[in-house]
């Protein structure tokens, strides 16, 4: 006689030698049929139907001829769940790293280990360079060249012949020319003669030229002649000036240097003091602070107060000054622009035609070439793409080495306890599995017979014998009470 058990206890889910295994449910009689669920590729929601109807499918519509019944609809289309695409991990500076063990095993790897540290030094220092030619090319690199002004005259006369074939001395007239000209010289002091070096025009060296002619001859309204730059200028190779006249012309060539950056002339005594005619702001202030620390001028307690000397004192009229003083102090002191270049030439007209040539040099800034080189190291791509090709053959040979050193091992451990290896290589392919289906309990224990021979079987046993009598009472009783009420509706009519 079996103990009737109470029915808030419920026996204890019982283990299955197959993981994951659900034993099928018992449907009552009269349930209608239901679609399976789970991850299969029949799995879909319950849908109900009412019997005689075709279900909707596309391309057919109306009433069916097929007899009433349960009736399966089209199978749900399912598309295959594809993982999203995953990027490559970043390779890291440490996966270059070959471990002990293996330097242990092949001695000769030390060598690339002292090939590494020394590429980490490298890189380390083409960093820095890196960074020290972006500050400096954030600053004017200007460099000083020879300009050599070629002044060029030529005079020829006019003559023309009158039907008569008679020289008419009326319409002879004699006429000179000046041209103005200029090329760079290069380090040896010679005229650039490479058509394929950059060339810059001659007015680009200048922000105006004035050529003024002697008054006496040409009178005060045409005896100058003028040129300006201004943001519409288009460059040239040179500047002509024509004019009419059989007799020698004094002529001033006045020329004024563009500056880049812009050049002041400074004041005479601060001018003598520093030992600089015209140079830029930066520079200037630059000389002066030399000044002050040379003479020991800066306040020993209040560093931000300058004391003036004899010199200062007269210059800035001031014992004392701040440092945030002195570019305003220094404002009035300069003398802009700077004087400009000023030849003496005499244009030499003889009869007939002649031509002289006469040369001056000056000294221009210009830009520097080394600054057009460092710009392109950094924004130069090429050699940046073979280093990342060369390190990825690196990163791919040490995976290589890396899955051999794994592969020896695995092999040696065979070779020496192959039983012990494969208990063990089983062990843990049983544990990875439990991992990835998500197992609960230990199915290395739920395998041996032992397992199921503990005292707490004959109680599970009961209970799971108990509920099941109860689910098919609860069946029984349902089947009887459904007929009942059909006979006796049956009564009633």
């Amino acid at each position: 006689m079996s103990v009737p058990m109470p029915n808030n206890i419920m026996p204890p889910q019982m283990a299955h030698p197959y993981p994951g295994y659900q034993p099928p449910q018992r449907m009552p009689p009269g349930t209608p049929p239901q679609r399976m669920s789970g991850p299969g590729p029949y799995h879909s929601e319950q849908s109900r139907r009412t019997p005689g109807r075709r279900p909707n499918v596309k391309g057919s519509s109306g009433p069916s001829n097929q007899p009433p019944g349960p009736s399966m609809g089209p199978m749900p289309h399912h598309s295959v769940h594809r993982p999203p695409h995953k990027p490559k991990p970043k390779k890291k500076a440490s996966d270059l790293v070959i471990s002990q063990q293996l330097r242990e095993l092949v001695p000769e790897s030390q060598a690339y280990m002292d090939l590494l540290s020394f590429e980490r030094k490298l890189d380390a220092t083409i960093m820095r360079k890196r960074l020290d030619i972006q500050e400096v090319l954030k600053k004017p690199m200007k460099t000083k060249r020879k300009l050599r002004i070629f002044i060029t005259n030529t005079s020829y006369t006019n003559q023309s012949k009158s039907p008569g074939d008679q020289l008419n001395s009326e319409e002879c007239q004699t006429t000179w020319e000046l041209k103005i000209e200029g090329r760079l010289l290069d380090e040896n002091g010679q005229v650039r003669s490479d058509p394929r070096a950059p060339k810059k025009k001659f007015s680009s060296f200048f922000k105006s030229l004035i050529i003024e002619l002697d008054k006496e001859m040409y009178g005060p309204d045409s005896n100058f002649v003028e040129w300006h730059r201004n943001p519409q200028t288009q460059e040239t190779d040179g500047f002509q000036v024509k004019r009419p006249g059989d007799k020698p012309v004094k002529c001033t060539i006045n020329l004024q240097l563009d500056y880049q950056p812009q050049n002041f002339k400074l004041d005479p005594r601060l001018g003598r003091l520093l030992g600089i005619h015209t140079a830029t702001r930066p520079v200037i202030v630059t000389a002066l602070w030399q000044y002050i620390k040379t003479n020991k001028l800066q306040d020993p307690i209040h560093r931000d107060t300058i004391k003036c000397d004899e010199y200062l004192q007269s210059i800035f009229d001031c014992p004392t000054m701040k440092f945030s003083d002195i570019p305003f102090k220094l404002n009035p002191l300069f003398q802009q622009p700077p004087d400009p270049i000023v030849i003496e030439h005499v244009v030499a007209v003889e009869p007939g035609e002649t031509k002289s040539v006469t040369h001056w040099d000056i000294s221009v800034e210009v830009d520097d070439t080394l600054k057009q080189q460092m710009n392109n190291f950094l924004v130069s791509t090429v050699a940046q793409q073979e280093i990342m090709s060369l390190d990825q053959k690196i990163y791919e040979t040490v995976d290589s080495i890396k899955a051999l050193k794994t592969k020896r091992e695995f092999m040696l451990s065979f070779a020496s306890d192959p039983y012990g290896f494969i208990n063990k290589w089983l062990i843990s392919q049983s544990r990875d599995l439990k991992v990835m289906l998500n197992i609960e309990g230990d199915p290395e224990e739920e395998r041996k017979a032992e397992f199921y021979q503990k005292d707490w079987l004959k109680e599970g046993v009961c209970r799971y014998f108990y509920t099941k009598v109860q689910q098919r009472r609860a069946e029984l009783e349902r089947d009887l009470g459904v007929r009942q009420l059909g006979s006796s509706s049956s009564n009633a009519n």
